[in-house]
């Protein structure tokens, strides 16, 4: 992936509005590979963010959003799913004429409602989301490498001109990642199977876990639970946000496991055999 030197900034000054795993990443991607000039980030603790500046993720604070969008060329906002909509309002309240605003949420067909409920001028925002990140949360954790070779789904409108949608898509590339378009509801079905309903997943398995045969836990059951120490409440934002696509996803998982389970309660080795090497197969086109 390109990195850009310091004399070839794609823009002037980049502000994030929430200065998270995925916001610190982004300040630390931008600035060590001059993307942009100045990054600016907004949040509601100033100690926090304090400790971002230090940390070389960010060039300066904000705990008030107009100072900051009053500067923005692009504006990304790394909120909550469920504050993302009245985020982007704000930052385009105040932001120049110019300006571009994106997000980094793994929900899109709420959002876009919301946005559009706001009659924002064409292509003043355009959806985003870097498929990135871990359990772990915090700017503590950012990395300056975390998009790198990841895919960042954009989604612009029949109403955005192309020029915001190649702006978007140089930003995204620039910090390592392979943009593909998509409908906010196309981009919400494949996440419910490829995202949300593994979280779901996890978190039931590790439900099922007693207390007292946490010693005998290997790294298959660790490996396969790890998403569910993700923060609970940052996926009830997303879960609820993505409920119908999700439900479906978890109408089929529940199919594929009845399977096993039929399999399993006939001793149908054959059966079980198929359905092993069909999710083996699956999984290691992965590789």
């Amino acid at each position: 992936m390109s990195t850009h030197r310091p004399d070839s900034f794609l823009f002037n000054t980049l502000a994030i509005v929430g200065v998270g795993l995925l916001g610190g990443s982004l300040g630390l991607a931008c600035r060590e590979r001059g993307i942009a000039k100045r990054v600016i980030g907004v949040g509601r603790d100033l100690s926090r963010l304090a400790k971002a500046v230090s940390a070389g993720i960010i060039d300066e604070a904000f705990v008030d959003l107009k100072p900051a969008a009053s500067q923005a060329d692009l504006a990304v906002v790394c909120t909550p799913v469920d504050q993302v909509a009245d985020a982007v309002g704000e930052v385009s309240r105040f932001a120049p004429e110019h300006a571009l605003i994106t997000d980094v949420g793994s929900t899109k067909g709420t959002i876009d409602l919301a946005v559009r409920a706001k009659r924002l001028p064409p292509g003043r925002f355009i959806g985003s989301h870097p498929i990135a990140g871990s359990e772990k949360v915090g700017f503590e954790h950012a990395v300056s490498h975390l998009f790198d070779w990841k895919v960042c789904i954009i989604c612009p409108d029949e109403k955005t001109p192309p020029e915001r949608v190649e702006f978007l898509t140089n930003f995204w590339n620039s910090v390592g990642s392979r943009v593909i378009p998509l409908a906010p509801s196309d981009h919400d079905n494949v996440v419910a199977l490829t995202s949300h309903l593994p979280h779901v997943a996890a978190a039931a398995l590790a439900c099922l876990l007693p207390q007292e045969l946490v010693p005998f836990v290997g790294t298959g059951f660790r490996d396969t639970t790890r998403v569910a120490s993700g923060n609970p409440d940052l996926w009830v934002s997303i879960l609820m946000n993505n409920r119908p696509a999700t439900a479906v996803a978890l109408a089929s998982l529940q199919q594929m496991l009845s399977k096993y389970q039929v399999a399993l309660s006939h001793g149908n080795a054959e059966a079980l055999a198929g359905l092993l090497t069909a999710g083996k197969t699956s999984r290691d086109r992965l590789s």
